[in-house]
């Protein structure tokens, strides 16, 4: 892809959010069901339920559409959940070229929260045969280079996790849920960042915590990435479904 077709691409994803983002309001808003209350500020929310309009629209009203970024034929696809839709990704590929997508914004200022207090996470469904040794679900920024938060599931267990890296000293923080995902279930997973704490909660209890430095803090000029980190081999493939994708900071 050129470089031209990619701002091409960009634009016309910016234009499609302005057109609905302008009625949506920018507080914080969750789904009844979802583990989470009214708190801080909506940075960037993906329900993916309008397909008339494109489903990967930011309600947010920030407009941090995202787009995809795929390789061998990876793509997404829509299934139907309650009276919205939620999306699927690759199956396992165990052949290369295997297919592989992720979805991505483009970094922005009000996606960094330094020091402040975040909190984000996910809907998923994801069965027993559909685990590997690690799955991005929603992350900015990368462990081995700048800072990062990230919610992944993790290993053949298919326990998420949640992480966060500090900027200054490159250290990594994080906390692993204490149940299974990988049961063929819809579950709600959301990673809080409190002044002194990382918290994992799943279906709005908490299984897991750790302690974290008051002042970490997480800034990059890395995209917002959905379901995977990109397109290349080692890209941690989501392997299931998504619904729900939010980013919420104080």
């Amino acid at each position: 892809m050129t470089p031209h077709s990619s701002r091409r691409r960009w634009a016309a994803a910016a234009v499609a959010v302005t057109s609905v983002a302008a009625t949506i309001a920018g507080s914080f808003f969750m789904r009844a069901d979802a583990s989470t209350t009214a708190w801080g500020t909506q940075v960037a929310r993906y329900t993916f339920d309008d397909p008339a309009a494109g489903s990967l629209l930011d309600i947010s009203g920030h407009q941090h559409a995202l787009v995809p970024v795929s390789g061998a034929g990876g793509a997404v696809a829509t299934m139907p959940r309650g009276d919205g839709a939620a999306l699927t990704f690759p199956a396992a590929c165990h052949e290369e070229p295997c297919p592989r997508i992720a979805l991505r914004a483009r970094s922005s200022a009000d996606l960094n929260p330094g020091k402040r207090l975040i909190r984000f996470g996910a809907s998923v469904l994801l069965a027993p045969d559909q685990t590997t040794k690690g799955q991005n679900v929603v992350q900015k920024g990368y462990s081995a280079r700048g800072s990062q938060y990230k919610l992944q599931i993790d290993g053949m267990a298919g326990k998420p996790s949640c992480a966060l890296v500090d900027g200054r000293t490159r250290r990594v923080h994080i906390v692993k849920s204490s149940v299974t995902v990988a049961d063929n279930v819809w579950h709600t997973l959301e990673c809080r960042r409190k002044r002194t704490m990382l918290v994992i909660r799943v279906d709005g209890e908490r299984r897991g915590s750790t302690r974290i430095p008051a002042g970490l803090s997480v800034s990059n000029r890395n995209p917002l990435s959905v379901g995977g980190k990109g397109a290349y081999t080692d890209n941690d493939q989501f392997q299931g479904a998504l619904d729900d994708v939010w980013v919420a900071i104080a």
